[in-house]
């Protein structure tokens, strides 16, 4: 390992041993993450990763068919912790609480827009395509679904609801928003989504 003046390791040096796999990869994923929530997508390329994690190109080629598909696990990797999903016990207050992490990452930080360039970059990518399935909307569905089971199984929600239409009514309202900007995207639109969904829209007989 290079050392520098001090005797300490120098940044970015590697010892000779090998790394477990999962290190290595959650190092790319880091340094991934750091580029797109600073710099975006147009900068991203494998060289440049390469260069900054210290992994070959090969080994990102393995694990990656195309910069896409690196940019959304970096993506998915850097925001993961805050857009996990609480379970309090109270679906209205868990949902509005998601709901609210996700808006604020979709239009107060970088990653709003790195999410909208990689859905419509998908379109055309089908390697990018399969990865934002997998990596992405498959998992982040997936939360919520079971947090609204979980709900359900608390009488909380009817039991005959279907859950996964109720996540397609909840954050598929918002990426039409983020998508077709015609109306915002703030605190009063997430109030109201919830809202309607768990109060209901129709009027009750007198």
């Amino acid at each position: 390992m290079a050392n520098n003046a001090n005797g300490r390791p120098a940044p970015g040096s590697r010892g000779r041993g090998r790394r477990p796999a999962e290190e290595v990869r959650a190092e790319v994923l880091h340094a991934v993450g750091e580029l797109l929530l600073t710099e975006g997508t147009a900068q991203l390329t494998f060289e440049r990763v390469a260069r900054v994690s210290g992994v070959s190109k090969t080994t990102l080629y393995k694990w990656w068919p195309s910069k896409g598909a690196l940019a959304l696990d970096g993506y998915f990797h850097a925001v993961e912790d805050t857009l996990a999903f609480p379970d309090t016990g109270d679906v209205r207050a868990d949902l509005l609480a998601q709901l609210r992490a996700f808006t604020h990452v979709m239009t107060r930080t970088p990653g709003g827009r790195i999410l909208t360039e990689l859905i419509g970059a998908a379109q055309t990518d089908a390697d990018l395509a399969t990865a934002y399935r997998q990596l992405y909307s498959a998992q982040r569905r997936a939360l919520a679904a079971e947090r609204l089971r979980h709900a359900r199984e608390l009488g909380q929600i009817r039991p005959e609801v279907d859950v996964q239409v109720l996540v397609d009514q909840l954050w598929g309202a918002v990426y039409h928003r983020l998508l077709i900007p015609d109306e915002p995207v703030d605190d009063a639109f997430v109030t109201a989504l919830v809202t309607n969904l768990l109060d209901g829209v129709c009027l009750r007989p007198a």
